[in-house]
């Protein structure tokens, strides 16, 4: 018998819905909610980080992520948003070649990306994988594994993520992810600092390397507990606000 078009898009719907990991979302939800919930949606979040000012709105179907700075060309500022990338120096838009604003593009996307956290863990393109349960610190951790479809999941789609969220408060203390741009290799970080603005709750970070760039992301728990990471940085926000 043959089968009608709606038939065959049930079918790949129902597939698709029993591929998704039940208890990876239950727990993304919750931290989501821990975190701000909501409010992440309809918030204007700004802060200066490295020297540079950051503005970032994102919300289910919109997002807009600008920063400004001032070196030796004069006034810069960047702006990505679903329409794509702009870059003004003294309020004069810029042309670039595709490599640059591919670069900023994605300094830009990075920063917004993990101020976020872990808000966006539920975009289209994620795929959640829950790990089970496992401990750091004499704490209880539930770990979840975020990976990414190809379509929509942006030219670092093969990246590895993995996060470390508290069994009691959802909220998120450690992850740790591998990447392929500038050479490749993996982080670690662990919270040390939370923000807590206007009903959000902002993270900032040590970020931990391996000796070994190759390490797999696997083994950084377990290299972190040992003591065998090397601190490379801190990452933090200054000047938090948050408006609706």
């Amino acid at each position: 018998m043959k089968k009608s078009p709606f038939f065959v898009v049930l079918v790949l719907v129902l597939i698709s819905c029993s591929q998704v990991d039940k208890e990876a979302q239950r727990i993304v939800d919750a931290a989501i909610a821990a975190h701000g919930g909501e409010l992440f949606e309809k918030a204007q979040i700004s802060f200066d980080f490295r020297e540079r000012h950051y503005q970032i709105f994102k919300s289910s179907n919109r997002f807009e992520y600008s920063r400004e700075f001032t070196d030796s060309t004069g006034f810069v500022r960047d702006v990505l948003n679903n329409d794509g990338f702009v870059r003004t120096v003294n309020n004069v838009e810029v042309a670039l070649p595709e490599d640059r604003v591919s670069a900023f593009s994605n300094s830009v996307n990075s920063v917004a990306y993990f101020a976020f956290l872990p808000y966006g863990l539920n975009d289209a393109a994620v795929i959640k994988t829950y790990l089970g349960e496992t401990e750091i610190a004499e704490k209880v951790y539930h770990l979840v594994q975020v990976t990414f479809k190809e379509e929509g999941g942006g030219e670092d789609y093969d990246d590895v993520f993995l996060y470390w969220f508290d069994n009691d408060s959802f909220q998120l203390d450690y992850m740790a992810y591998s990447y392929h741009t500038d050479g490749g290799g993996v982080r670690f970080r662990k919270a040390i600092h939370q923000h807590q603005v206007n009903g959000l709750i902002l993270l900032d970070y040590e970020n931990y390397k391996p000796k070994e760039k190759n390490t797999p992301i696997e083994e950084m728990e377990s290299l972190f507990k040992s003591g065998e990471l090397e601190l490379l940085s801190e990452i933090l926000l200054e000047n938090v606000e948050v408006k609706y």
